[in-house]
């Protein structure tokens, strides 16, 4: 019996055919369906709104967009971040977004979000290290389940969000779970706790 080889895309080929579906992202040629549920949008968007808060509040000229891909420079890959705040001053000098909502250069990325979901491996390995070196400054793992390996949220598992902050070209990792404010970087005037986060998922 003769296996099918998966399709190799091309990350060109994935933005045209995929660039404004939120259920898809591309990773070294293979396109993933991220399998979104319902809770997961929802934790998401009370991410997106208490982050739309700090924004106005300190007056930055930030915005999160509906959908946005990330392309990794060289690569075929194409990540679909659940939430990604973008400095809006800095997207003239984006290649694509005039045409398309592709981000290509760090310089616009303020922050990204991934909340966990079965394929909690990428969210914690693989993204985590690509996301470092390709130079975005905040990265957050929301667990709201607790799906992630023991190495990463530790035992019992529980729900956590690891706060991920850029030194060099590695991230400074923080774990929060339960009642531990997040403390942002960027945006200093966030008061929400990991447990405030978690709640948006019951």
């Amino acid at each position: 019996m003769v296996q099918r080889q998966p399709q190799v895309w091309t990350a060109r080929d994935f933005i045209d055919r995929d660039g404004d579906n939120p259920q898809y992202e591309l990773i070294d040629g293979e396109r993933i369906n991220l399998e979104p549920t319902g809770i997961h949008e929802q934790v998401a968007g009370f991410i997106g709104r208490k982050l739309n808060v700090a924004i106005e509040q300190q007056q930055l000229s930030s915005v999160i967009p509906y959908r946005c891909l990330v392309k990794l420079w060289g690569t075929e890959t194409a990540f679909c971040p659940d939430v990604i705040v973008l400095d809006q001053s800095q997207l003239g000098q984006e290649p694509l977004w005039q045409r398309e909502p592709v981000i290509c250069r760090t310089e616009a990325i303020e922050l990204i979000v991934e909340v966990v979901s079965t394929n909690w491996q990428n969210d914690y390995a693989r993204k985590t290290e690509d996301y470092a070196l390709f130079g975005v400054p905040e990265y957050w793992i929301v667990d709201y389940l607790g799906l992630g390996g023991r190495d990463y949220i530790g035992t019992p598992k529980q729900p956590t969000l690891t706060l991920c902050v850029l030194r060099g070209d590695r991230y400074d990792r923080q774990v929060l779970q339960g009642n531990a404010r997040l403390r942002s970087p960027t945006f200093a005037t966030l008061e929400l706790t990991a447990a405030q986060i978690f709640a948006a998922g019951q």
